[in-house]
């Protein structure tokens, strides 16, 4: 079975939500789901290159990713994630930018190889946010072949 690690870090829950659903789309899809705080990756003994997909998620604050997306994605540098399956997702309330920078970085810095692009949700909860998302994991079980 095909494995996939969601990644997130959050300020106010919304990028939590978007990560749980987008871990749902990816257990419909067949797709074995495993869900961290970007904090508790390292404490439970994740490697991300154990796994066939990797879906970071940050929200936008200020303009900027959260720092301890942005110290993470220093870390993941020294995985190997090439040519794995990737995507980025993030909540955000006026702009989105952390989300972009996560997924050209993965694109460009990491060479995974990405979905159609970033996940870009104000809150799950709003405008069909929960089918977006669960597709959002359908899309990343896709492109692993699930």
């Amino acid at each position: 079975m095909a494995k996939a690690l969601v990644i997130y870090t959050t300020r106010t829950n919304q990028t939590k939500s978007i990560a749980e659903l987008i871990a749902e789309g990816l257990r419909m899809a067949g797709v074995e789901a495993v869900m961290a705080n970007v904090n508790e990756v390292e404490k439970k003994g994740l490697k991300a290159e154990d796994f066939d997909a990797v879906v970071l998620g940050s929200p936008t604050y200020h303009g900027e990713m959260v720092q301890a997306m942005k110290t993470f994605l220093f870390k993941l540098e020294q995985a190997n994630l090439e040519g794995k399956v990737g995507g980025a997702f993030g909540a955000f309330g006026w702009s989105g930018e952390a989300l972009e920078r996560i997924f050209e970085t993965m694109t460009h810095i990491f060479k995974m190889n990405m979905v159609s692009g970033p996940l870009r949700l104000k809150s799950a909860a709003l405008g069909g946010g929960i089918q977006m998302a669960q597709g959002y994991g359908k899309e990343v079980a896709q492109k692993i072949g699930a």
